[in-house]
């Protein structure tokens, strides 16, 4: 499965018809350990109540719980010694609320199976959709999923 949404671009602007955001995304790489699996977790859950989507909202709660489970997994299932991980997050508004979480590691041999362990088996329940690619002109591959907000 591959992703047909391209990179966010272009600056991000605020709708005065939502509580959400146009297109917000936030972007940063992490530590390819435990630690940075939780600190991107608790990264996603302060620009999503920032955004708008609030804190112990079923919408937050569902988009911080697979955004830690794809960083556990590129720690976990990913991890290649001496490389982070890199996670991305997109907030658009039309044609309808959704969250992007992308996590990408540098280990292109372990691709992720639908038939896969817990964790993957819980984004396939809150997200609408997920999937994955191979990272284009980087070893690796790139973990995607969409969650509703509304």
């Amino acid at each position: 499965m591959t992703s047909n949404i391209g990179s966010p671009t272009g600056p991000s602007q605020l709708s005065s018809a939502s509580p959400y955001l146009n297109t917000r995304t936030f972007a940063m790489r992490f530590t390819s350990t435990p630690r940075g699996a939780r600190l991107a977790r608790r990264l996603v859950a302060v620009r999503l109540d920032e955004w708008g989507v609030a804190y112990a909202t079923e919408a937050h709660e569902g988009v911080v719980l697979v955004a830690a489970e794809l960083a556990t997994n590129a720690v976990r299932h990913g991890h290649v010694p001496g490389r982070d991980f890199h996670l991305s997050l997109r907030v658009t508004e039309a044609p309808r609320p959704v969250a992007r979480v992308e996590v990408s590691d540098t280990r292109a041999e372990r691709v992720p199976r639908s038939d896969g362990g817990r964790g993957l088996l819980l984004v396939g329940g809150i997200a609408e959709r997920w999937g994955w690619y191979p990272r284009p002109g980087a070893p690796g591959k790139t973990v995607w999923a969409e969650c509703a907000l509304a």
